[in-house]
């Protein structure tokens, strides 16, 4: 999925000079934020309370919403550099075509994966026809410097490793829980688990005191380390946990993010994570060009236009808070 707001400003997120260096519970706002003819995210990375989850540095949830008589999910094709992005579904489906030559139906508890690397466009769009509810989340990973170049590719992964306890089951989407490990590829120590808890289920998950983590909630209501959530809010855990201890008042789902906390420093503007003015100014020129991004082919529309850069020089910083 992409950032559609026509007037993107630029994001400054990582270093780890204002990572938590304990547990806290800090309990994020959602943005709302309109995608495409039917279909409203609740955006809660970045956000001005918090820019970054380990790697994690985009996050939207969607949904659930009735979408019988509407077209859905219709994200033009759009480019992206140097991140990974998450495709994951509770409900209905998305077609996904990029320009690898990818074309993918994504249903719930699926994985796609797509890293853009040096570069790489896509599409995503509810297909037609499609299931009465769409729901699910959106998210960014951002690569490292090391790897931020590597060729674009895309993975779907259907079999998906499981955690259980008595009223908790977990699919391990990215990284790894408790010795289950996901196929998707990754680039930096980090863990992205999808948790079904149970009404009246009562359990403790297992962490790493070296990552930060956040709990995103999809479905329900629950209680994370004593603070009560609905859906669609997303509570900052903090670093220093070993385990995380769970309560849910119904039938609840949500997600744990978490991973290393991320040292270098980026910029994150539109649909760009680069680490110049330079990255990004080039990346927005070679969209507009036709030049580097490929072509995706398939789509029943015209390409994305990127809005204007800022007419302030863009910095790459640390964390800010």
């Amino acid at each position: 999925m992409s950032n559609l707001e026509r007037e993107a400003v630029p994001t400054l997120c990582g270093g780890r000079g204002d990572v938590v260096g304990e547990p806290v519970r800090e309990l994020l706002p959602p943005r709302r934020v309109k995608l495409g003819e039917s279909t409203e995210v609740r955006r809660l990375l970045p956000s001005l309370g918090r820019r970054m989850i380990g790697a994690w540095v985009f996050v939207d949830h969607y949904g659930p919403d009735d979408i019988a008589d509407e077209p859905g999910m219709q994200v033009p094709p759009h480019p992206h550099i140097g991140l990974q992005t998450v495709s994951w579904l509770h409900q209905g489906e998305v077609l996904h075509r990029d320009s690898t030559g990818s074309l993918q139906t994504i249903r719930p508890r699926e994985l796609g994966l797509m890293t853009s690397g040096r570069a790489i466009s896509h599409s995503e769009e509810s297909p037609r026809p499609h299931a009465r509810l769409l729901h699910g989340a959106q998210l960014w990973v951002a690569l490292p410097d090391a790897h931020r170049h590597v060729d674009p590719r895309f993975e779907h992964h259907a079999d998906l490793p499981v955690v259980t306890a008595p009223g908790l089951s977990g699919t391990v989407v990215l990284g790894e829980v408790d010795g289950a490990r996901s196929p998707g590829t990754t680039y930096s120590p980090l863990v992205g688990l999808d948790v079904g808890l149970a009404a009246g289920a009562e359990a403790r998950l297992p962490l790493e005191p070296d990552f930060e983590y956040g709990v995103l909630t999809m479905s329900g209501e629950l209680h994370a380390d004593g603070v009560p959530l609905l859906p669609g809010s997303l509570l900052y855990l903090g670093c220093g946990r070993r385990e995380l201890p769970l309560r849910a008042t119904s039938d609840a789902t949500f997600m744990l993010l978490g991973g290393e906390p991320f040292e270098e420093k980026l910029i994150m503007w539109w649909n760009f994570v680069g680490r110049t003015q330079e990255d990004i100014s080039r990346a927005r020129e070679d969209w507009m060009n036709g030049s580097r991004f490929g072509e995706v082919h398939g789509y029943d529309g015209d390409p994305l236009p990127a809005p204007q850069l800022p007419p302030l020089p863009l910095k790459a910083r640390g964390r800010v808070r």
